[in-house]
């Protein structure tokens, strides 16, 4: 059997990748380190922007369809907003009060972020149906892999390039905005125009499997959202181990990176729902783990860095694939499906930054000014481990109340590695 060539979409997908969480992670500590902004302003930004998404990435999903044989054009377009809002966030001085700038940067860097998710896993579909073979998991395990991995590198990258420059984060934007160019030249070929009927939203709400989804996606989102807004201030203060920041991040998006297939391969066997089970039993360990830990104890995060990169793996492979088959059920082409499935994964990193941002800040974590309280240390493992746990088992929870119609593994999850 021939197999179509899938790398186009992993680069793609890497850089989109890029774009996505690594900035929840780098983009507030870089305004607090070098602007002095506070957390609770850049808290603020970050929920608008989400509720901008609330109307923005259903409508982005349709727009996708609607534009039709544009819609190569328009992936330009967005590719290089995209890119330059990156150099706006790092790269240029704010012109005007840095918070303003940040949100203004964010605003057009998230936007075509989105419009550009939506419409490559759109296109995903579309190209898993001309797939011979089990399509939507194969095409799945080259895009999540390489979303993955666009991840490792985005969220080492400007913590490496400290030791060449002294704008790292400039640097940083400037790679990210070649990459931009070198997927677009590589996805060239992809780009097809949709059908012209739209479908609209409310098949995926009233589709029980992917309705069950959607609500899965929001809930299971929001620990890693938790996390990842407050992985570097965790490291920097509650371990006191500054300069560990970088290596404990690779160590955990390599673990994402490289249990991606093994999950998969796993699921081929005991079926997806199980995996997911496991890999949600995994990440409670980890949350569990962190909550003991205090200052002198990096060497002992580590491994809880692995266990739940690790578990995170699993999320990223096997959820999005399951929804994209899910979807397929419903329309050949899922660009709206997948504008409500942006919409369920990103709202949650915002709820992170809007409750628990404030929150620390009133303990008295102000690292913008160089105060950090005792008790804002105690709230911050709080917040950090022991919330982060709870939301696992709501989702856990969640998981095992899904009624799959079939056991979606075996014969449907083989291929699904590069």
């Amino acid at each position: 059997m021939t197999r179509t060539p899938l790398a186009p979409f992993a680069l793609f997908a890497a850089v989109l990748a890029a774009a996505g969480l690594p900035i929840y992670i780098h983009a507030p500590k870089f305004y607090v380190d070098a602007y002095g902004v506070g957390l609770t302003g850049l808290a603020g930004v970050l929920f608008a922007l989400r509720l901008i998404d609330v109307v923005q990435d259903p409508v982005l999903g349709w727009l996708s369809r609607r534009l039709g044989a544009f819609r190569p054009l328009a992936v330009g377009v967005a590719a290089c907003v995209m890119a330059l809002a990156m150099l706006g966030l790092f790269a240029v001085t704010p012109p005007v009060a840095p918070l303003l700038w940040f949100a203004l940067t964010l605003t057009a860097l998230f936007s075509s972020f989105s419009f550009l998710t939506i419409s490559f896993y759109a296109q995903g579909v579309a190209k898993a149906e001309a797939m011979e073979g089990q399509g939507h998991l194969r095409l799945a395990g080259w895009r999540e892999t390489g979303a993955l991995a666009g991840i490792c590198l985005a969220a080492i990258a400007p913590l490496a390039l400290t030791g060449l420059t002294d704008h790292p984060f400039a640097l940083f934007a400037a790679l990210f905005a070649f990459a931009v160019l070198a997927a677009l030249w590589a996805m060239r070929g992809e780009w097809r125009a949709p059908p012209a009927q739209a479908v609209g939203f409310r098949p995926y709400l009233a589709h029980p499997l992917t309705r069950w989804l959607l609500g899965l996606a929001l809930v299971n989102a929001m620990p890693v959202a938790v996390t990842s807004t407050l992985f570097l201030f965790f490291v920097e203060h509650r371990l006191a181990a500054p300069g560990w920041e970088g290596p404990l991040l690779l160590l955990f998006f390599l673990a994402a990176a490289l249990s991606a297939p093994l999950w998969s391969r796993a699921a081929q066997v005991f079926g997806a729902k199980e995996v997911l089970l496991c890999a949600m039993g995994l990440a409670i360990f980890a949350f569990g783990g962190a909550a003991f830990l205090g200052a002198g104890d990096a060497a002992l995060f580590a491994i809880i860095c692995l266990a739940s990169g690790a578990a995170m793996g699993a999320d990223m492979t096997l959820l999005p694939a399951l929804f994209a088959r899910a979807s397929a059920e419903i329309a050949p082409e899922a660009a709206e499906g997948f504008g409500l499935w942006s919409f369920a994964s990103k709202f949650s990193l915002a709820f992170a930054a809007v409750i628990f941002l404030p929150l620390l800040e009133a303990a008295g974590f102000d690292p913008a000014r160089g105060v950090v309280e005792p008790g804002a240390l105690s709230r911050l493992t709080l917040f950090y481990a022991i919330i982060p746990l709870g939301l696992k088992l709501v989702a856990l929870t969640l998981l095992l109340a899904i009624p799959f119609a079939r056991d979606p593994q075996p014969s449907s999850l083989r291929g699904a590695h590069p």
